[in-house]
């Protein structure tokens, strides 16, 4: 009785407070015609968005607000940017504002005059892409991976010691992780991005899935009235080859707008992997090579229509095919004591793959009156379905290259489909005293999953029911949510949140007859506050709780066997693991942001290697096995040496006390981490600029594993041509190739093992960008609201 009644509490508005309401009002026009559906934004002297509205279909604006000092912003794209301080103690009306139009070329990329590619903010860092040359011709997810304090490894974006970090477009949440979430952000060219935004703790309307914090993706917006089309071709050689072809169409007209694009793929990529397993007897040393098909092939249309200059309504549809079949070859060399080669084992398999997903949304957005209470509706369904069929065979030679048995033979055949259909409705409710914002969730995921397994170790296909398996896993997710914020005076702010989670799972397999059940109701606190000392120091100090849900795959309790002597199994009873976060910042003159953190994690989860020393075989299991600090303190910094030379710098100092909270036959190990970098851009003129970037990452301890060092040197080069209509780039990625994993090492059971993987991170590029249209464009982009749930669907 008491969560119902904390739920309702939570939906109801608070209280509502009588309030001086004073009317800004004027005209917004072109050189020519009425600025018809324009955005007018006020905000405070902190920068704080106060309150805002659109202009109607004649140019004309109302906007309500109390009594104060603001700033009026308006800044349509193609025009030159409309600023003016006003101080509110009656009604005022700015008359005819004139919208002068930029006069630039087509594709021109206009660096503002004092930006740097890394902006410090109270709250967060702003990477901008526009002065970056090594992201030209490149995705979402490579210019991700450029940004400070971010690392792309394993198919996880992290914040650097925070862990999992969520991903938004245009502020609006997409809840992916995984290879789901970089495949989306792959089908999203660089080019069309105008920064990145850094969030270190998000506020209690988003979602409480992710131990990290945010990263908020800023697209590039064009002028209404217009469209426009951007084409980019591409080609990176590693060992193989890889050609990419992308083309966005935007169009917006009136009420109308819409946007489409498709993006393919086409090449192979070459992935490396070893594991040396040192038991008493000698050592075993695995190396596996695969080639891995890239082929991929993805398109997008959203359309927006507004119903009125309040309402507005859109749909969006997303598709996404991929096929990435691999052939791999595995050898597992079998020493003695002395160091001599025994035997070995030759592994070759081929996978056949197909994998796809169909995301629909459909959302609808009102204003509700003038004083900017806005309440919006997402209706999302999407389908994941995933089909390989595997043949291997793996035969036992002597260390004279004989032939001796055959040590494993099969066909595993496996088909996974995963929907989801989820509810979502925000309201933001300003009131005198504090901004108001709440709202629900509601979410429904069901997944399926069938693995057959043939033995062909006699030439003819035998059904092996003991590797063959069927799993129903089904989810419910409810969660309601309230936050407010509140300025205190001219130097003090506050924001405080709290979200609810009722969380019911079932899963079931059907060869083993076993149903797991497990119901949570959890609360996810967070806090704000900001203290603004003087013009040129701010500091902060943050709060949030999260969850880091398993992904559906790491529930299946079924067996898969890598080798005969070396098998990966699920956890049906593997639960979510929880983090505190807390975060103190200090910005300086907005070029030093200095941020020390603490994050406490609780049910830990992760994979261990488990090696037997007397049966010499290896377990590869997902467990709840610790629970730790992970603490350090980060500096960034914006130096502009010369008119031609700009340089943003990072230097982190991160650090971790794991303990192990199952009996795990293992000591933890802990330690610190050193991670620097540094991106120097370098004008050649007023076409061309050449790029110079460096990072470093020493080795560290943390948990069950010690890690080796990183380090990549990347060089880039861009020429503007025909006008600035045509860019031509060329970069060299990771040209010593040090980026990969090494020398990840574990001990478990008294047995070392030492683990590499390196997915050719280094890479030539050479990369063609062509634009054409009208130079006016403005598009909408909203993210999925079940995308939490694509993200688990690995």
């Amino acid at each position: 009785m008491k969560k119902v009644n904390l739920f309702i509490f939570l939906l109801l508005p608070l209280f509502c407070l009588a309030q001086t309401s004073l009317k800004l009002n004027g005209k917004i026009a072109d050189e020519k015609t009425p600025a018809a559906w324009t955005d007018v934004v006020i905000v405070n002297q902190d920068g704080k968005i106060i309150n805002g509205t659109t202009t109607k279909e004649d140019g004309s604006f109302e906007v309500i607000l109390n009594k104060g000092f603001y700033k009026v912003k308006i800044n349509a794209p193609g025009y030159s940017e409309f600023e003016k301080e006003i101080t509110v103690e009656k009604d005022i009306n700015l008359g005819l504002i004139i919208l002068k139009e930029n006069v630039t070329n087509l594709g021109e990329v206009v660096i503002q005059s004092g930006k740097n590619t890394i902006e410090q903010k109270t709250d967060r860092l702003v990477y901008n892409l526009e002065n970056n040359v090594t992201n030209v011709g490149g995705d979402a997810l490579s210019a991700i991976n450029t940004a400070p304090g971010v690392v792309v490894q394993n198919n996880a974006i992290n914040i650097l010691g925070k862990g999992t970090s969520r991903v938004m477009i245009d502020g609006r949440m997409i809840e992916l992780t995984g290879e789901e979430l970089n495949n989306f952000l792959k089908s999203i060219s660089a080019s069309d991005i105008k920064n990145i935004e850094i969030i270190s703790n998000p506020s209690s309307k988003y979602e409480a899935e992710g131990t990290g914090g945010l990263i908020n993706i800023i697209m590039k917006k064009g002028a209404r009235n217009s469209w426009k089309n951007t084409t980019t071709a591409s080609y990176d050689q590693n060992k193989y080859g890889i050609y990419a072809l992308r083309n966005n169409f935007f169009y917006n007209k009136n009420k109308f707008r819409v946007s489409a694009s498709i993006n393919g793929k086409t090449g192979y990529r070459n992935i490396e992997e070893g594991l040396d397993m040192y038991f008493d007897e000698g050592p075993s040393k695995m190396k596996a090579v695969t080639k891995l098909n890239e082929d991929n092939l993805s398109g997008k249309v959203a359309l927006d229509y507004d119903l009125s200059e309040k309402t507005s309504i859109g749909f969006q549809f997303l598709k996404d095919k991929s096929n990435p079949d691999f052939d791999s070859d595995i050898r597992i060399d079998q020493y003695n004591t002395q160091n001599e080669l025994e035997s070995y084992i030759v592994n070759e398999s081929f996978l056949d793959r197909e994998t796809g997903n169909q995301t629909y949304n459909l959302h609808l957005i009102t204003k509700l009156d003038s004083l900017n209470r806005k309440l919006s509706f997402d209706v999302d369904y999407f389908d994941y379905d995933s089909k390989f069929d595997r043949d291997f065979i793996a035969n036992n030679y002597a260390s004279d290259g004989t032939f001796v048995d055959i040590n494993q033979s099969g066909r595993n055949i496996s088909n996974q489909d995963i929907n989801n259909l989820s509810f979502k409705a925000d309201m933001e409710h300003p009131l005198q005293a504090l901004n108001l914002s709440y709202g629900a969730k509601m979410s429904f995921t069901k997944s399926n999953s069938d693995v057959v397994f043939f033995n062909t170790i006699t030439g003819t296909p035998v059904l092996d029911t003991n590797q063959s398996n069927q799993f129903e896993y089904t989810e419910n997710n409810q969660a309601v949510y309230i936050s407010a914020d509140k300025k205190i005076n001219e130097k003090w702010n506050f924001q405080a949140g709290l979200r609810l989670e009722n969380t019911q799972t079932n899963g079931f397999s059907k060869t083993l007859n076993q149903e797991t059940v497990n119901n949570y109701f959890k609360l996810f606190p967070t806090f704000y506050t900001s203290y603004q000392k003087n013009e040129n120091n701010t500091f902060s100090l943050n709060y949030g709780r999260r969850i880091k849900r398993p992904s559906f795959s790491l529930l299946n309790p079924f067996r898969v066997y890598i080798s005969s002597n070396s098998y990966s199994e699920g956890n049906p009873f593997l639960k979510p693991s929880f983090s505190d976060n807390f975060e103190f910042v200090h910005s300086y003159k907005k070029i030093l942001r200095t941020s020390i953190y603490l994050n406490s994690v609780s049910d830990g989860y992760g994979v261990i290697f488990t090696a037997n020393p007397e049966t010499l075989t290896q377990v590869v299991s997902r467990e709840n096995y610790f629970k730790g600090l992970n603490y350090g303190i980060g500096e960034t910094y914006s130096a502009t040496f010369a008119d031609w030379w700009e340089s943003e710098n990072s230097l982190y100092f991160l650090g971790s006390n794991i303990k192990f909270i199952k009996d795990i036959n293992a000591t933890p190990v802990n330690g610190l981490e050193v991670d620097f970098s540094t991106n120097n851009t370098f004008s050649l003129g007023k076409t061309s600029k050449l790029q110079i970037d460096f990072n470093y990452t020493t080795p560290y301890k943390s948990g069950l594993y010690e890690t080796g060092y990183t380090s990549s040197l990347n060089i880039g080069y861009k020429q503007d041509l025909l006008n600035k209509t045509m860019q031509i780039a060329f970069l060299v990625n990771d040209i010593f190739n040090t980026s990969y994993l090494k020398d990840d090492v574990s001990i478990v059971n008294g047995v070392k093992q030492v683990y590499s993987q390196n997915e050719s991170n280094r890479f030539a590029r050479l990369s063609v960008v062509y634009n054409f249209g009208n130079n006016k464009i403005k598009v909408q982009e909203r993210a999925f609201g079940n995308q939490d749930e694509k993200k688990r669907a690995n």
